[in-house]
């Protein structure tokens, strides 16, 4: 079964559970890429669902048809074709707008295109419109030279939605690729020797899971951690990383063998350093150490 196919099962039931806990009018918004941004998806959303979903940058799209009174023939249900994604992003009949956003901890600002109203045969005769984010400078050190992004495209089914609400829709959705990520390289879910069907279905819900309780662990426990390596850079508000997560607990059950009290480590490494005039790096390069 294809990929997109299961999304739609995903996306009905989570609408039907909202409807059954007593959650009808609630808007359901569905932020995805661009594998799920296709006909198979988009042909079958059930109603009060709202998809945002990455296009490309040369998608064809068609304006609405022109509203005729004759009575026979087939009404038509694409207009005029529309320049591509690409294009209008170069266009300068196509204003900008600047509009806020929360992204990367921090409120920044983004400057956006929209298109309204333009309709795309993949979707059948739903409404779209079409939103371009400009590609947001940035640089690697404050000596580099100014480095960009790429473009987004990204096409929305509900005309209506506020361009603040659907930009911060698809910004919340970075979350989901740094949990993929995570899982796969940091908890090696990728790695897993497991060939017949049963364990390969178990073995992503248990790295999952186990993922999960680490950061609900985390967000509850406000323990004490190890000095953050000298190799980070400096910032007022640190955020924690899994890799920082992982150390800590290991660091924890690895302490009770070795019988240190992991609250009071920077305070015992002091105190050896003026009883010996030395460290102990040992003590030190196992609870830093990384896999």
């Amino acid at each position: 079964m294809k990929l997109s196919a299961v999304g739609v099962k995903r996306i009905h039931k989570l609408r039907g559970d909202l409807n059954e806990e007593g959650y009808e009018n609630k808007k359901l918004v569905m932020s995805v890429d661009g594998s799920y941004t296709n006909s198979t998806v988009l042909k079958a959303l059930p109603e009060n669902v709202t998809l945002i979903g990455r296009a490309r940058k040369d998608c064809k799209l068609h304006k609405l048809p022109e509203q005729t009174s004759s009575k026979t023939g087939r009404r038509k249900v694409y207009g005029d074709t529309l320049p591509t994604p690409e294009q209008i992003r170069q266009s300068e009949q196509y204003p900008w707008e600047r509009v806020e956003a929360w992204a990367f901890g921090a409120k920044r600002f983004f400057d956006v295109k929209r298109v309204t109203n333009v309709r795309w045969r993949k979707s059948g005769p739903i409404n779209l419109q079409l939103i371009i984010i400009r590609p947001t400078p940035y640089k690697l050190n404050k000596k580099s030279r100014l480095l960009y992004r790429e473009p987004v495209y990204l096409l929305c089914t509900n005309t209506e939605m506020q361009i603040e609400k659907i930009l911060q829709a698809y910004l919340w959705r970075w979350g989901i690729e740094v949990n993929f990520k995570e899982q796969k390289t940091i908890f090696g879910c990728g790695q897993a020797q497991v060939r017949t069907e049963k364990p390969c279905e178990k073995v992503p819900v248990f790295h999952t899971a186990v993922y999960s309780m680490l950061l609900l662990a985390a967000q509850k426990v406000k323990e004490k951690q190890l000095p953050r390596p000298k190799w980070y850079r400096k910032k007022e508000k640190e955020n924690v990383t899994t890799g920082d997560l992982l150390n800590a607990f290991r660091a924890n059950n690895w302490a009770e063998n070795i019988n240190i009290n992991f609250s009071d480590f920077v305070n015992l490494e002091r105190l050896q350093r003026s009883r010996k005039n030395s460290t102990n790096p040992n003590i030190s390069a196992v609870l830093y150490a990384r896999y």
